[in-house]
């Protein structure tokens, strides 16, 4: 009897154990499932504006656009931007601007981000302000009504338009939400003689628009969101050249301590902010992005990994430290007294970090999508293709 009932204890023990190790084995490849988002929903500025801007004020003129699509292709870059890579790795289509109506398709997404576009709305126009009236809250704005539209047509209209328009139970709740925003909001304080001080004064305004816009998307059935920190304003070649008084302090990358002090304090104040939001919408899934370290490593290692002067602009003018100049930008052709100056494209973008003195090149934006796309410079620390299974984490 002893040993009959010593075998059906281990016989138990076995069939507990075995139970046991499905369930952790189901976990495990639960966990290790992609999220197979069939779209990006994207907000933000011209570090991921894919068409906006030239949609709505003049475009962008060639040498813009030729390492990969042999002409400019609305991104104020050489070729593929972030934002590109990120849906290219998730298996969907570059996503077309929402502004761009010629030959768009919105099946797999849309992107509502603009050139010189902020968090704050900007008193007064482009001319005389330099920055886009598409703020943040416009393409909120923009974003409910392609909801809105979008369903309508599909449903209603159908034919050619169920070939270009996302389906209805995609648009919203399985979607990624992606915001890139802030860079411009920092840069207009230190631009208009601003201190760093004066510039963190009003962080937490940005913040709580930043907040109210994440709030609005998930009030319309947003759950997944992407949020990317800024990145260093200080390692930028036009900003050290508008703000040489504080370029004078540099780090051992050559970049503005001053001028990254602002972005550094923005970074800090949107992790807490997106720490709140995650207890306030416990059913949304939030990863906040350090874009912050993997640009600053971009610049303080460039040469070690294959890249030349971080700061010196590929296509500019003017040579000189920086081989820029605010009145002879990319593409541009300025003639005085008979003489034609233009900033020209240096000949290998790929060797470059710096395109046009404000944004990157394709290289250098592949460079810190490597760097974030399995989540090591996340928090939660989770790769992108899982970013929907962070929920209360």
């Amino acid at each position: 009897m002893a040993s009959a009932r010593r075998c059906t204890t281990m016989a138990t023990n076995k069939l507990i154990m075995f139970v046991v190790m499905l369930v952790v084995l189901q976990r495990v490849r639960s966990d290790d499932s992609p999220c197979d988002f069939p779209a990006i929903f994207n907000f933000g500025d011209s570090y991921s504006d894919t068409g906006a801007f030239p949609a709505l004020f003049p475009a962008v003129q060639p040498p813009y656009g030729r390492t990969f699509f042999g002409m400019p292709a609305g991104r104020q870059s050489d070729g593929r931007l972030t934002i590109d890579f990120m849906a290219q790795s998730l298996g969907l289509r570059y996503l077309n601007a929402y502004l761009d109506s010629l030959g768009s398709n919105f099946t797999q997404g849309a992107n509502f981000a603009s050139a010189a576009g902020t968090i704050r709305r900007v008193n007064g126009s482009l001319w005389t302000s330099g920055y886009s009236p598409i703020s943040l809250d416009v393409q909120i704005w923009q974003f409910q009504q392609f909801i809105n539209r979008s369903q309508f047509v599909y449903n209603n209209i159908g034919g050619v338009y169920r070939e270009i328009l996302p389906k209805p139970e995609h648009l919203v709740s399985k979607a990624l939400y992606t915001f890139d925003i802030g860079a411009n909001d920092l840069a207009m304080g230190y631009l208009d003689n601003m201190t760093t001080e004066q510039v963190e004064a009003y962080v937490p305004d940005l913040m709580e628009r930043l907040a109210s816009a994440i709030q609005t998307v998930y009030d319309l059935g947003g759950r997944y969101f992407w949020v990317h920190n800024t990145g260093t304003l200080g390692c930028l070649p036009y900003a050290l050249a508008y703000r040489p008084d504080l370029a004078t302090e540099k780090d051992s990358a050559g970049c503005s301590v001053a001028l990254n002090a602002g972005p550094r304090f923005f970074n800090a104040r949107l992790k807490e902010t997106v720490a709140r939001l995650r207890v306030a919408l416990p059913e949304a899934a939030f990863t906040y992005v350090d874009v912050y370290t993997a640009m600053y490593r971009l610049m303080s290692e460039a040469k070690k990994i294959g890249f030349g002067d971080p700061l010196r602009v590929c296509c500019g003018y003017g040579g000189g430290e920086y081989n820029f100049d605010k009145d002879i930008g990319c593409g541009v052709k300025v003639e005085v007294n008979g003489t034609v100056m233009e900033g020209k494209s240096c000949e290998d973008p790929s060797r470059s970090v710096s395109w046009d003195g404000v944004h990157l090149t394709e290289a250098a934006y592949k460079f810190i999508f490597d760097q974030i796309v399995e989540g090591a410079l996340s928090d939660p620390p989770v790769p992108l293709r899982r970013a929907c299974q962070t929920k209360g984490q």
